[in-house]
């Protein structure tokens, strides 16, 4: 089944902030990254426990927020720009931590999210995004880094494919769709 993503506003006359609009992709990203985090599981990957699923989840919002920056890097001078992400991806670190506090009890959840975020950001860096979508090299990396968490154990060797060929690009599209109609 489809995932289903609200991203037109309520009142569309209404002027938004750029704070308004990342606290929206946050929780876009949020349900995206959950989403294809239950699709590996439905296609009968297997998860070691709720740290390696949120784990996960936090690379794929990592790679969405690279997305996001891409996207903003089209539609935003450079101020706007860096407000929209830093503010987007604070709203992500917020979920992040909120979904893990609820997990996995007391703890800081946020900070090694934002340091992932930063070594994954240089990573990402070398990766393109064209018209089309992400390179194969953007998706190779997601995929890569998906199938280091999970393990090369049987049920999990094929995972870099499952992300590479179909769940990395729907999520590009979904996030992509929902990034433009905030905007419009």
């Amino acid at each position: 089944m489809a995932l289903r993503i609200k991203s037109h506003w309520m009142n569309e006359d209404a002027e938004r902030s750029l704070p308004e609009i990342a606290g929206a992709l946050a929780f876009i990203a949020w349900r995206i990254a959950l989403d294809k985090a239950i699709n590996l599981h439905c296609e009968r990957f297997v998860y070691r426990d709720d740290r390696q699923r949120i784990d996960v989840i936090e690379e794929y919002l990592v790679f969405l927020i690279q997305i996001a920056d891409r996207l903003a890097h089209r539609r935003l001078d450079e101020t706007d720009r860096r407000t929209l992400i830093t503010q987007f991806a604070a709203r992500v670190t917020e979920h992040v931590q909120d979904n893990s506090l609820d997990l996995f009890g007391s703890g800081d959840y946020g900070r090694p999210f934002i340091e992932r975020l930063n070594q994954r950001s240089d990573e990402y860096a070398a990766f393109q995004l064209a018209e089309d979508g992400p390179s194969y090299a953007f998706l190779r990396h997601l995929g890569h880094e998906i199938q280091s968490l999970m393990g090369r154990v049987d049920d999990n060797r094929w995972v870099i494919d499952q992300v590479m060929d179909k769940d990395g690009y729907e999520a590009y599209k979904t996030f992509s769709r929902a990034f433009d109609n905030l905007f419009d």
